[in-house]
């Protein structure tokens, strides 16, 4: 039996998922426990939580040891029942842990909390296998299956599972291996853990030690074969990490592109998160995507951006070299380059971004533009406001924010500086150069500037010679 990404129906027994999560992963060199370190922005351990959680379980139990604290710290899910296990001591003492969990009629299927590209869809599989069997045992097909409990059979039926350290030369030579991922109804279960015994190469209690107790038992076991062997890999260094780092967002490239998002270079990106994106949408290289994204149609992100919990509307651009943060921008706005749009920011049809500008906590009203050099914070602008360069909202007073609220058809001279609070009427012109600490009536010109001078006479300081 095989599984790939394809649907399969839900399994009509109580599935009680087990997560194993509770080693220490040495071989990271990190103070942050294995499971916590992330593949696409969220934590090993989140993703196959997330993939349980689609299987409709009514508990999902996770073995934490390492790190605990920060473990449950980090993971903080009400669907979670956390179970403690104090030693390391093999795979099936880990799952013993949960023993008083399971009910006599659950189906309970183990993964792991440092393999993250399990698909919810396999899990699934693998539990409704059991309509079949006793006991299913998840596995994939390796050209080198150096490090793996190799899969034995005896006239094409499983026998048992020999882990690396105890297999001989002929058994090593064996393709099909472990994935660890088994499923097994609750009353075997329990009954085949109180069994183990830690008399093997490693000392420890193997969970796969279950399998040649049930051939004992005359049980049926069998086996459901990943194709993509990728999602039942784990984590236990960098260089693995960084492998299915780049396997996640492979796949979420192709899904993008299979929805009509053009990927200039599908290699150069990164999805930190959930992209959603319309039609004839133009993605650049070296884009990072992180939290939720809406991309309305045709819009267009240039190189190098970065994108996080933020809207942007149909026909808008992102030009190279933006970075925008909870901010909403709707259609027909052109942003950067080298924009930066931080929280609150919030630009209405037809305004524009330039270089250089950063935006905060600010409506910058229809039509309105601000485009080179400025800071605007804590303000509400109105439609056609025409911004010059080098202007800035001074809304901090040390210890407050302060509001600025600028009206329709406003024209700003480069240069000036807007001291909050303060209102500035429609159709005003702020001179250039100008420092504005109170507010500027409509239809006027107001302007702050010393009178310029010459000095006649003046001589320009010339450099000592102190020899």
């Amino acid at each position: 039996m095989s599984v790939s990404s394809r649907q399969v129906t839900n399994n009509k027994m109580k599935l009680f998922p087990i997560i194993l999560a509770a080693g220490q992963g040495t071989r990271m060199n990190s103070a942050i426990p294995k499971v916590l370190h992330p593949i696409g922005g969220k934590p090993m351990l989140a993703h196959v939580i997330d993939s349980c959680k689609q299987l409709q379980a009514e508990k999902i139990a996770v073995i934490y040891g390492h790190g605990g604290d920060q473990v449950q710290a980090k993971i903080q899910d009400d669907a979670i029942t956390w179970v403690h296990q104090a030693e390391q001591k093999g795979t099936g003492h880990a799952v013993a842990q949960a023993a008083h969990l399971m009910h006599d009629d659950d189906l309970v299927v183990i993964a792991y909390g440092d393999v993250p590209l399990i698909k919810a869809d396999t899990l699934q599989c693998l539990a409704d296998s059991l309509q079949n069997a006793d006991l299913s045992i998840l596995t994939t097909l390796l050209d080198d299956p150096t490090g793996y409990g190799r899969i034995v059979r005896q006239q094409g039926e499983v026998d048992c599972i020999v882990e690396e350290k105890d297999a001989d030369t002929a058994i090593r030579q064996i393709n099909e291996v472990n994935s660890g991922f088994i499923a097994a109804k609750g009353v075997d279960l329990k009954r085949w853990l109180q069994q183990l015994s830690p008399e093997n190469a490693q000392g420890e209690y193997y969970l796969t030690d279950c399998v040649a107790m049930a051939v004992a038992e005359e049980k049926r076991v069998i086996t459901v074969i990943c194709e993509n062997p990728s999602e039942v890999e784990g984590v236990n260094n960098r260089l693995q990490q960084a492998k299915l780092e780049r396997e996640y967002q492979t796949e979420q490239a192709q899904n993008l592109m299979l929805r009509g998002v053009s990927l200039l270079d599908p290699a150069r990106i990164d999805i930190r998160g959930n992209v959603s994106a319309g039609k004839d949408v133009i993605i650049d290289v070296n884009c990072v995507f992180i939290g939720t994204v809406k991309l309305g149609n045709n819009v267009i992100v240039e190189a190098n951006c970065v994108i996080q919990d933020s809207v942007i509307d149909d026909n808008s651009v992102i030009k190279a070299n933006s970075v925008l943060e909870s901010a909403s921008v709707a259609e027909n706005c052109n942003v950067g380059p080298f924009a930066r749009l931080r929280p609150g920011a919030d630009l209405q049809k037809s305004a524009k971004v330039g270089n250089f500008v950063e935006i905060k906590k600010s409506i910058i009203g229809e039509g309105s533009k601000v485009s080179h050099l400025s800071y605007i914070g804590d303000t509400y602008m109105g439609r056609d406001v025409n911004i010059g360069a080098g202007t800035i909202t001074c809304n901090y007073d040390g210890v407050n924010k302060h509001l600025t609220q600028i009206g329709d058809h406003v024209f700003i001279g480069s240069s000036s500086q807007l001291v909050a609070p303060i209102k500035v009427g429609d159709y005003a012109t702020v001179g250039a150069g100008s420092t504005i600490s109170r507010d500027v009536p409509a239809n006027k010109l107001t302007l702050t500037r010393p009178i310029q001078k010459t000095i006649n006479g003046w001589q320009r300081p010339t450099k000592k010679n102190n020899n």
